[in-house]
């Protein structure tokens, strides 16, 4: 096991902390982080530049949800069949995480990040011209491998230059930059269809790609150095997810976030359908009741912040799983019963989505705070169960039904298989030894 505090700390170079190529420091610099040499300004340039890169997965999945009633018309299929192109794409992100995490930890992070935000450009302007759904399906899958290299490596670097409870506090502002794109989504998808088909939110999507392979050559360089990166190829590879699978507790902690964006993803993968067809809402309204959604999720995280400065990690997680299994049932409740009606179901959605953006932060902080040398294939495990999850409980959705209790019935059922995970696998008595209280965060 590694502690959250073993990578050796790092000296810039070029005079900037946040994208600079680093070094290993000697003397009593040795006891810092790279993130202890950055200034409040670079650590900003640095949440920018990752929470732009982070973002377009969530505008990939997000961006052409009010158009899944269109789509479902325009190829004559069926709901479910739609709802495949979701899994695809999570199921994209899921394959492309485990290739892209461990390349990342061998060549660097710059070149992998480049070259998969690429390919994302690519697939997105074959979206727009596919000719039936089968190939819009297969099409998302590859959009999703292009995509993984974003968020993949995006979290990596965050784990090269921080740790622990610091490397849970600016994901928890990358969350934040993160999150305006699930808000803008589903609107900007909804002010596109004023005047353009489905199709031209993928053309949007490869124009948006493209500016972020600029983003990525100027605003990025290179956070792993050739001293700290791993070889011995695909052999070498499958040692260590075979080391990261041993570890019970980082696999519990990985499973635990998985299973709180499968709620989220069954929120996901339902809502459209949910509040356009069964609530009547139009594709601008859902787009404004889906960003309501987004902004309690970004004000956890956020939140999180302000409570990491007094509560540990750990306890951030039990207590979010808590409120977000309770809420899950009582959503499922008014699903079934159809009590509080539209506002009742809103509400206690927005109060899971809550409680999953104070868990998504930690439960990753406080796995990753056991593998810091390999954060890239740790990352990358731990993006794959997300996304593979995800990939599962968006389908799910789709065989239960297109109505408030199928997602319902998913929504709540990943919040109360996370707090089981955690009570079981992980066991909160274990938690304590994995991250720095909230006495380390206040002192930075």
């Amino acid at each position: 096991m590694t502690s959250a505090t073993s990578p050796a700390a790092a000296r810039p170079v070029d005079g900037d902390p946040a994208t600079s190529t680093i070094d290993v420091p000697e003397g009593p610099a040795a006891s810092l982080t790279p993130g202890d040499l950055m200034s409040p300004r670079q650590r900003l340039r640095l949440v920018l530049v990752l929470g732009s890169l982070i973002a377009v997965g969530p505008l990939t999945i997000d961006m052409y949800l009010p158009a899944l009633p269109s789509i479902v018309a325009d190829f004559h299929t069926t709901s479910a069949a739609v709802q495949l192109t979701l899994t695809g794409t999570l199921a994209g992100l899921a394959l492309g995480q485990l290739l892209i995490g461990p390349l990342s930890d061998a060549i660097g992070r710059r070149t992998p990040l480049i070259a998969g935000v690429a390919l994302h450009v690519v697939a997105s302007l074959l979206c727009a011209v596919a000719p039936n759904i089968a190939v819009l399906g297969a099409l998302r899958v590859v959009q999703g491998l292009g995509v993984a290299a974003a968020s993949v490596v995006a979290t990596a670097v965050v784990r090269d230059l921080f740790s622990g409870a610091a490397f849970a506090r600016l994901l928890s502002r990358l969350l934040l930059v993160m999150g305006a794109a699930p808000i803008l989504a589903p609107t900007l998808g909804g002010a596109l269809l004023r005047w353009t088909d489905w199709r031209g939110v993928f053309v949007a999507l490869a124009v948006l790609g493209a500016l972020l392979i600029v983003v990525a050559a100027l605003g990025l360089r290179e956070t792993l150095p050739p001293q700290r990166r791993r070889s011995g190829g695909v052999v070498a590879t499958l040692v260590v997810y075979g080391t990261l699978l041993r570890d019970r507790t980082f696999v519990g902690l990985v499973l635990v976030a998985g299973l709180a964006m499968a709620a989220l993803f069954a929120y996901v993968a339902g809502s459209s359908f949910v509040l356009q067809d069964q609530y009547g809402l139009d594709e601008q309204q859902f787009g404004l009741a889906f960003g309501a959604g987004a902004v309690g999720l970004i004000a956890a995280t956020q939140f999180n912040v302000r409570l990491l400065r007094r509560h540990s990690p750990q306890r951030i997680l039990v207590a979010a799983l808590g409120v977000g299994t309770g809420a899950g049932l009582v959503l499922l409740a008014f699903a079934a019963t159809g009590l509080g009606g539209l506002p009742g179901l809103l509400v206690s959605l927005w109060v899971v989505l809550a409680a999953a953006g104070l868990a998504m932060p930690n439960a990753p902080a406080l796995a990753l705070s056991r593998h810091g040398e390999a954060a890239g294939t740790a990352s990358a495990l731990l993006g794959a169960v997300q996304f593979g999850v995800g990939a599962l409980a968006a389908p799910l959705v789709g065989v239960l039904g297109t109505g408030a209790v199928a997602m319902a019935v998913v929504v709540a059922g990943g919040m109360v298989a996370a707090m089981a995970v955690l009570l079981v696998v992980v066991r909160p008595s274990r938690l304590a030894d994995l991250a720095p209280t909230a006495v380390v965060v206040a002192a930075h």
